[in-house]
């Protein structure tokens, strides 16, 4: 699969159309001092995916890689992503430690589901994202923020939280007029979800008040201003009275 080219420096590569997969994009800025790479991919073989895509479209090599939150599918791959600063929340780490201490293998993700079958979803799709567990780890970040923090470069990275996960980010190329969202307007995961979750239109709000060209979420092909407004317009309408 080959990078999409968004706008300015910004470039994506595809997330996977069927949801059931749980495959998300992953953005790259192309920096000159290196590229920030928006999120690990769900597995190493999608890490590796990417950084091919990225050497064949000729862009910097990846220097910084950011998690906009925690969730699997969106760290797994960055045990294949060799020598980066992972820069993330720093309410994921301790998160992702306890990730890290799972012992990791088709059949822990088998007993997990027996003992717990709202987890089956999630669970099938980590199985098929990774078949073979050698080398496979889990990788916190090296380096984090509270609040804020721009990298080299210019991009900015800026913490939101939500329902979805504690520790999203968004992440921002003023330069580009771009904005990568993650999962932070998202309901939160379906093993955890009651049935009168639904997407945060007070975040939609917030987040199409930063006035960008481009919104980009995990889940679903890029957003221009117009259409990410068309979303707000609709989650408004489906508010409770």
């Amino acid at each position: 699969m080959s990078l999409r080219h968004l706008a300015g420096r910004v470039w994506w590569y595809p997330h996977d159309p069927d949801l059931g997969a749980v495959c998300p994009l992953v953005g790259i800025v192309a920096g000159e001092r290196g590229s920030v790479v928006v999120d690990a991919g769900n597995s190493p073989l999608v890490a590796q995916g990417v950084r091919a895509a990225m050497t064949a479209a000729g862009l910097p090599a990846p220097r910084w890689l950011v998690y906009t939150h925690h969730h699997w599918d969106h760290t797994w791959g960055a045990c294949a992503w060799g020598d980066v600063e992972i820069v993330g929340h720093e309410s994921a780490v301790s998160l992702l430690r306890v990730e890290a201490e799972r012992p990791w293998s088709h059949r822990y993700l088998r007993d997990e589901v027996s003992a717990n079958p709202r987890l089956g979803p999630s669970f099938r799709a980590r199985a098929l994202a990774v078949p073979d567990w050698n080398g496979f780890r889990v990788v916190p970040p090296r380096r984090t923020f509270g609040t804020a923090l721009t990298l080299p470069d210019g991009v900015e990275l800026r913490h939101v939280g939500g329902r979805h996960a504690e520790d999203s980010v968004i992440v921002v190329d003023p330069a580009s007029g771009v904005v990568f969202l993650g999962d932070c307007y998202f309901p939160p995961p379906l093993h955890l979800r009651r049935d009168d979750d639904t997407r945060d239109h007070a975040m939609v709000d917030s987040l199409l008040a930063g006035g960008h060209d481009w919104y980009v979420d995990s889940h679903s092909d890029p957003w221009t201003r117009a259409g990410f407004a068309e979303l707000a317009e609709e989650l408004s309408q489906a508010r409770p009275d």
